[in-house]
Formats: structure tokens, sequence, C-alpha cells
């Protein structure tokens, strides 16, 4: 479920680490003796849904490796408040100054995947599934699309690389719905287009427009329009939808709901580390 080995994710460990750490961790160093060797353990201090903990591994290689890591849990697990995620043992210095950056990475992806279950257990009883969006902190969004589906949430496009999504000022600065749609066909990536008025959709069906995005609806306007839509096309929803709304919005029909929430307000989760020396 995480790629610790994208080069994304590697580059996002590094510089978090040397970030944190830069010439040394002078607290530790000048605390603890160097040949001082210890054991830690990760534990949860409130229900979550886990994401990150095999990042621990290639996290402690950087800093020269440990003696042992045992990941009790995965991600995606629900855990309940005292389990115990992950523990380590080692050097005692390497335990330390990576405490901090391990606790980082693994409060905030399991809050995204936290909040990312949330609302996939909200739609559970319909067809519909739950997108991201790119409303990601800088620098993390692999990380942070890989969290989204340890909650059971799904990944829409990565950036704007991999797939083309048609927006309104993209539709203004086309000229219309069916020449940004006729230009974006020519390049076989997968096309998705957003549609403003009724006139714009029977535009972009015209247009062989297969996966439609509404944006700001009201649910009940949503399913009107998905019942008119009949199936021609695909349908996502998105605009403010929240845990109170997006079970409403699930049930108009459609095939999708795309929330940034789940990445741009999730909360860190409660986890601490916890250290003895051996």
């Amino acid at each position: 479920m995480f790629d610790t080995k994208h080069p994304e994710v590697l580059r996002a460990l590094r510089h978090a680490l040397e970030e944190d750490i830069g010439g040394g961790d002078v607290t530790t160093r000048s605390t603890i003796a160097e040949s001082a060797r210890a054991r830690g353990r990760y534990f949860v201090k409130e229900g979550l849904t886990l994401a990150g903990v095999e990042l621990l591994a290639p996290l402690y290689e950087m800093r020269g490796g440990v003696e042992e890591l045992t990941l009790h849990h995965a991600s995606g697990e629900r855990l309940e408040t005292g389990a115990c995620a992950a523990s380590v043992v080692g050097k005692a210095w390497t335990l330390l100054e990576c405490e901090r950056t391990a606790l980082n990475f693994l409060q905030r992806l399991s809050g995204v995947a936290t909040l990312a279950r949330l609302y996939s257990d909200a739609v559970k009883h319909t067809r519909c599934k739950v997108l991201d969006t790119r409303k990601t902190t800088p620098g993390l969004r692999h990380l942070e699309k890989m969290a989204v589906a340890a909650g059971g949430a799904t990944n829409h496009r990565m950036g704007l690389f991999d797939a083309i999504l048609i927006k309104n000022n993209h539709i203004s600065a086309a000229g219309s719905v069916s020449e940004a749609l006729r230009r974006a066909h020519g390049t076989g990536l997968a096309v998705e287009i957003e549609v403003r008025t009724k006139a714009e959709l029977e535009e972009a069906l015209a247009g062989g427009a297969k996966r439609l995005l509404l944006d700001n609806l009201s649910p009940a306007e949503a399913a009107e329009w998905i019942r008119h839509i009949g199936g021609r096309a695909s349908v996502e929803l998105s605009g403010g939808i929240t845990m109170e709304t997006v079970a409403a919005y699930a049930e108009t029909g459609a095939d999708f709901v795309s929330c940034g929430a789940m990445t741009h307000s999730a909360r860190a989760m409660d986890l601490n580390f916890r250290v003895e020396l051996l």
C-alpha cells in the first residue's frame, strides 16, 4: 500500500530528516552516550486508521539503520487507544534523532487515512466512490494519496500530467466546451469535463464526453442532472462536500464524489514514542 521505494517518498523522508537534524541532534549527543542502546515503541493515543508505518524502515536506514524493527500493524488497520503500532531496537542516538520526523509522518498520514475512512464508510451503502483531489501538502502528495488509499477512498489523478480535467477556466480559454473537448480527445489521455449549465451538458455529451464533473450543485439538483444524463457518461460531484453531506451526494446516483477535505483538512492524530535504555 505504501510504496517506500518511490523517489518522491524517499525525497520527502530525506528532506524531513535533514530539516530536523541538520548537523546533528545536539541534545541527544550531549546527554546520552554514543554507545547506548535502546528500545522504542510507537503507541496510539486515540482511535485511528493507521497510515505510514512502513516508512519507518527507510527512515531509520537513512540514519544508519537499526538492529530490529517490528511493525505490529499495517497501514489501513483501525487501531484503538493503547495499541502499539511498531517497536524498534537500536542505537539510542538513532532512535531519538528520528523520533519527531517519524511521528510527524505517522500523525499526519494517519490523520488523512482516518478522515478518508470516515468518508468512505459514509457512502459504503452506495456504489459511489470517494475521490481525493490535488489539494495536498506541497511535497507530500504521493504520501498523502497513499494515506487516502489506506483509508479506503480512491485516488484521482496524481497531477496535471496524467489525466485531463477540463474546468471552467479551460473552457473559457478554449472558446467553448466542444472546442476544448475536440482538442483534448486528440491526446489519447482520459478526459473529464466540468459543465455548469444544461446547455454545456448537452454540448459536452454531443462532443463525446464520457466523464462529467458537476460542481456546486445541491444533492437534489445533482440527482435531477444525473437522471437527465441517464448513463450516457459517468458523473463526478464536487464542491464543498462534507462529512454531513457526502452520503446525500452519493445517493444521487453519482459514480464519484471528490472531497479535498480528506487531505487539506485532516488533523494530525495522536501517537507517541516511548524509549527505554537496554
